[in-house]
């Protein structure tokens, strides 16, 4: 007889991934409590300072709740009205949704050059991260424009690859292409190459059961991470964590961030 255990696995790796699995140890590079970000960014919200670029802001899989949030939260801690959520067809190709970030980027910033847009800066939650890549990437051939990046912040982005994406296809050709070393994430290394190098500033937290904090940083990197806080969803609130948008403002004000280098590694385990 069957182990009712088999049974249930698949609905215990869904509660792990919604809870979270993970709210310790701290960060020593990154070391700071929820409670004296949140204090943080209020003291930001009474003296706003001027982003040095535009601001566009990637929503991962799903509808742009999250993007929304952190565009409002960057409004009040500037003060600047050049910040712009941009939507993507989330399961449509990842080339669609290259041309559609690009198109609406231009649209906001209309730029003069042939070959790319407005340079901007972007915040990407969790799939948008791979998105803003790809569109910053040169298009294959030579018809389109490159998205110009100065620095691309990410949030749970699962630049190796995601966890879940190895299940049962159910999300169709976008989830095959978000399995680790995917014939997609390839074709992005190979075209990155071809391209100026921009900033990557990665953020996670622990506990991510979806894409795999060791995931969320490209080859080569660390993310800044931090530990989950207890009873979220670490992938799935990871935008609304005032560690991860405090230290993202900062950096937009041209201040001193809250993390800092180098990166210290991921727990083991």
């Amino acid at each position: 007889m069957p182990s009712p255990f088999r049974r249930i696995a698949p609905l215990g790796v869904l509660v792990f991934a919604v809870v979270g699995c993970a709210t310790a140890p701290q960060n020593p590079s990154f070391k700071l409590a929820a409670t004296d970000a949140r204090k943080e960014l209020r003291e930001m919200r009474e003296s706003p300072r001027a982003l040095q670029r535009p601001v566009v802001i990637v929503h991962g899989l799903g509808p742009p709740v999250g993007s929304w949030a952190i565009e409002h939260e960057l409004r009040r801690v500037t003060g600047d009205d050049r910040i712009v959520t941009v939507s993507y067809d989330y399961l449509g190709s990842f080339e669609h949704a290259r041309r559609q970030l690009v198109d609406q980027v231009e649209r906001h910033f209309p730029g003069d050059d042939p070959a790319e847009t407005r340079e901007v800066d972007v915040v990407a939650i969790s799939m948008g991260g791979l998105v803003a890549r790809y569109a910053a990437a040169p298009p294959e051939g030579t018809a389109g424009k490159r998205l110009k990046v100065a620095r691309l912040f990410t949030i749970s982005t699962p630049h190796r690859g995601a966890v879940m994406a190895a299940l049962p296809a159910v999300l169709g050709q976008t989830q095959v292409d978000l399995r680790q070393h995917s014939p997609f994430l390839q074709e992005l290394a190979d075209r990155e190459a071809k391209a100026p190098p921009y900033e990557v500033v990665p953020y996670a937290r622990l506990g991510d059961c979806i894409v795999g904090e060791r995931n969320a940083a490209p080859e080569g990197m660390t993310p800044l991470w931090v530990p989950n806080l207890l009873l979220e969803g670490s992938h799935l609130l990871a935008f609304s964590d005032p560690r991860i948008v405090g230290d993202i403002a900062r950096r937009l004000r041209s201040e001193a961030p809250f993390a800092t280098e180098p990166a210290e590694p991921l727990p083991k385990g």
